[in-house]
């Protein structure tokens, strides 16, 4: 069996390590050459990591994992991708029976769409603005490549979401109470969705991490104090009262503490 092992690329001089945000292609799913089966995520930005040759995904590193620059992410068995000519081949040869070439070519399509890992899935940026306002993929319309959830499209889900309640809530309080309540009524249903008390812990994207390591070693390594220094100017005021008016009549200025 040939296979051949998928490293992190180098990606900038100054990165050592990435983080394997998520994959976009399932564990044991047929991939193309330059098709994107992970994403990134470094310090600076995210990037896609295409595959190098046709064949059959398997993982090794896990969505999450931290890894060194050259560190293996996956395997791909290019003589799996070799298996899919000859399947096809008996079925071109067979002139004579051309119609069940046709009616076995046929299902394939649908069946390579539905086993398509991409369907649903969003990006880094949709992800989490789908998280903040509590949507689901199924909720979600995807206009990306290969049905994949966009950020433009997390964020027209999100505003249909947030217009949807206040649409909803405006008829029922005009039948039951008066004008005024109507306008109250929003401000008590969105307050404690958007000012809520409950914690909930994620983890730190690999640039919040750098960021973080930046500003804890500047505030190690400048000293944070302030210095107080008292002098008794009074001989020092009595010299300046003494000396003031000669000072100002020979040089047109006035004595100043400095001089």
């Amino acid at each position: 069996m040939a296979v051949l092992e998928i490293k992190v690329p180098t990606i900038a001089e100054s990165i050592t390590e990435v983080t394997l945000s998520q994959w976009l292609k399932a564990n044991g799913s047929m991939v193309k050459i330059d098709e994107p089966i992970c994403e990134f995520e470094s310090d600076k930005a995210t990037l896609e990591l295409p595959a190098e040759v046709a064949g059959k995904l398997i993982w090794v590193a896990k969505e999450g994992d931290d890894l060194k620059i050259g560190a293996v992410v996956a395997k791909i068995d290019t003589e799996a991708a070799g298996a899919s000519p000859t399947v096809a081949a008996p079925v071109t040869a067979s002139v004579a029976d051309a119609p069940k070439a046709e009616v076995k070519t046929e299902p394939a399509a649908p069946v390579a769409a539905k086993q398509n890992y991409a369907t649903g899935t969003p990006s880094p940026a949709a992800a989490k603005i789908m998280a903040e306002n509590g949507l689901p993929a199924s909720e979600v319309a995807a206009s990306g490549r290969d049905g994949r959830i966009t950020k433009d499209d997390a964020q027209k889900a999100a505003e249909t979401k947030s217009a949807t309640p206040v649409a909803s809530v405006a008829p029922a309080k005009t039948e039951e109470a008066p004008k005024v309540e109507v306008a109250k009524a929003p401000v008590a249903v969105v307050a404690p969705a958007n000012f809520s008390r409950n914690e909930h812990r994620n983890k730190m994207s690999r640039m919040r991490r750098t960021i973080a390591k930046r500003l804890v070693s500047a505030k190690n390594n400048t000293a944070m104090l302030t210095t107080f220094n008292e002098v008794d100017l009074t001989e020092l005021m009595g010299l300046r009262e003494k000396y003031q008016d000669k000072f100002v009549k020979k040089y047109g200025v006035k004595l100043g503490f400095m001089s």
